[in-house]
């Protein structure tokens, strides 16, 4: 992997974790109101999960395990 592209991931990465962070105040927010929409809450939580998956394969490319 070159220089350029571990900086792109790298700022790729930051970028989902924006994301990840913001989805959860908003899955927050939106549960403690009373008669929230169940579906968008569920429909965030699962896109908040996709970022999960994705980040941890980022953070898996740039940050491999090395076993000695």
């Amino acid at each position: 992997m070159t220089s350029d592209e571990e900086r792109d991931l790298k700022v790729h990465l930051e970028r989902l974790k924006q994301e990840h962070r913001d989805l959860d105040a908003a899955i927050e927010a939106l549960t403690s109101v009373s008669g929230a929409d169940i579906l968008q809450i569920q429909r965030l939580k699962k896109r908040k999960l996709q970022l999960k998956d994705r980040i941890g394969q980022i953070e898996d490319e740039l940050f491999p395990d090395i076993i000695a």
